[in-house]
């Protein structure tokens, strides 16, 4: 079966976002009203499994490995069978 795997990283609650604080001022500047910005990578995964909870599994793995930083990153995994 064919999945994507849509994979969010964004920065743990109390450390510093520079882009995020970047844009921020910027969409003040242009006139918008926000409280705040916050920047978040996603990666979207295409992959064949035999289930949902092995995609899963493979890709908290890439995660783990690879895509996010656990000292800085927090990340969802969502997983959906296409055709």
């Amino acid at each position: 079966m064919k999945y994507r795997a849509k994979v969010e990283i964004s920065l743990k609650p109390g450390l510093s976002d520079p882009e995020g604080e970047t844009s921020a001022e910027s969409l003040v500047d242009l006139g918008f009203k926000i409280r705040e910005v916050g920047i978040s990578k996603v990666y979207n995964i295409y992959l064949e499994a035999n289930s949902e909870e092995e995609v899963y599994t493979r890709v908290d793995e890439m995660c783990k490995k690879l895509l996010a930083n656990p000292v800085k990153d927090n990340y969802k995994i969502h997983v959906e069978r296409i055709e």
